[in-house]
């Protein structure tokens, strides 16, 4: 009982650290580069992106590249959350040897009586299959890249990848439009 009791302390304390990570849902990270100068060419990702980084910096060493991942819908984000708190609880259930089912009355099924007969392999599964699905969940394809908070590419509208050739070119056009619309006076009315 007392390790069920420190599985569900130790489930509680990864969750209140995810939601304390972020403050109001602003990286910590964003935080500090807010003051920095330059352009931000921020690429919103679920996959690595160090080949685009290590030639936007070489071709525009003034603009500061961030990456973060991509957040899927709440919806999916309470879901994973929910199975990684739910997946601790089961596999505490199957070490410590409590039947959850005589709680509420019920027989326990056979899965049940296999995993209190086999408890390593018992526990593995249901922490594989769980990471299975909560991995599924957090899951969402995306490579968003802004330019200055201005959208300037979205695969999940395109349905692909930009090849580099695409991407300097949309920035090049980007930098010369912004460095164009800062050399218009501007005229009050």
């Amino acid at each position: 009982m007392r390790l069920l009791l420190l599985l569900l302390v130790a489930a509680s304390a990864v969750v209140r650290s995810d939601a304390s990570a972020n403050l109001g849902g602003v990286p910590s990270k964003r935080l500090k580069m807010q003051y920095a100068t330059g352009p931000l060419l921020k690429f919103q990702i679920w996959r690595v992106f160090e080949e685009y980084m290590r030639v936007i910096s070489q071709r525009y060493p003034d603009i500061r590249i961030e990456g973060e991942n991509y957040l899927p819908q709440p919806i999916y984000r309470h879901i994973a959350s929910f199975l990684s708190v739910f997946k601790l609880v089961l596999i505490g259930l199957i070490i410590v040897g409590k039947d959850p089912f005589a709680f509420f009355g019920m027989q326990a099924p056979s899965i049940w009586q296999w995993g209190q007969e086999n408890k390593v392999y018992a526990c593995m599964m249901v922490f594989f299959l769980s990471n299975m699905i909560e991995n599924q969940c957090m899951s969402t394809g995306a490579f968003e890249i802004t330019l200055n908070d201005v959208p300037v590419w979205s695969k999940l509208e395109s349905g692909h990848l930009p090849s580099m050739q695409q991407l300097v070119q949309i920035l090049d056009n980007e930098m010369k439009l912004n460095v164009h619309m800062d050399s218009i006076p501007h005229h009050r009315s």
